[in-house]
């Protein structure tokens, strides 16, 4: 998979802003058939940006939502007003 068909777009809620300032944490719909490594190695390409940990969910509508936390402190915050979330 691309890394493109790996990650659809990123998730945006009032939770995910919380967890953007507080845990260095950057949330995206990903694709159902993808893995951590995949979302890990997806992200690694779009952004530059080395991953600490991915944990995924499926919530309520069906969606899978990739929870990415970064090793460097702010770079989600960085990523987030590259891509215009803020």
């Amino acid at each position: 998979m691309d890394s493109y068909s790996v990650m659809i777009r990123p998730h945006f809620t009032e939770k995910t802003t919380t967890l953007i300032d507080k845990n260095n944490e950057i949330a995206f719909v990903v694709s159902m058939k993808s893995n951590k490594k995949e979302i890990k190695k997806a992200f690694r390409q779009m952004f530059e940006e080395e991953v600490e940990s991915v944990n995924t969910h499926i919530n309520s509508k069906g969606l899978k939502i990739a929870f990415i936390k970064l090793f460097e402190e702010g770079k989600a915050e960085d990523i987030a007003s590259r891509i215009g979330l803020f």
